[in-house]
């Protein structure tokens, strides 16, 4: 398989997650929100604001509006650093990691060429 290939089939397989994510019930995430989450979730912390918006290379008010999002949601939390209060700390929350379960699932069903429709149902089932 050559890169085009490749290209292509990831294109497809972020596609299919996606469509599986807004055919879900609940809220889905802009791709602001999913990247802060997937930093959170994915790479080793602890997360502070000024850290994540160094890091994905955006403002702190545009982290501080994704983590509003993702604190409604319930998928991330805001603490205050004990160490620094001056800091704050992101965390992860049960809620969140649920997501990124199903986040995982939908991304290997589409991986396998399973329809969005079909991994929604059965993400839904496993819930």
């Amino acid at each position: 398989m050559n890169l085009s290939d490749d290209a292509h089939g990831l294109a497809h397989v972020l596609r299919e997650t996606i469509l599986a994510m807004v055919r879900r019930d609940g809220a889905d995430l802009s791709a602001r929100q999913l990247a802060v989450l997937l930093t959170v979730y994915l790479t080793e912390g602890p997360h502070t604001v000024r850290g994540l918006a160094a890091e994905l290379r955006v403002s702190k008010p545009a982290i501080t509006r994704a983590l509003d999002r993702l604190g409604e949601l319930d998928f991330a939390r805001r603490k205050t650093d004990p160490l620094d209060r001056r800091s704050v700390i992101v965390q992860q929350t049960a809620a969140g990691q649920t997501f990124l379960k199903e986040l995982r699932a939908n991304m290997a069903a589409a991986a396998r060429g399973e329809s969005s429709s079909r991994t929604a149902t059965a993400a839904a089932e496993a819930a």
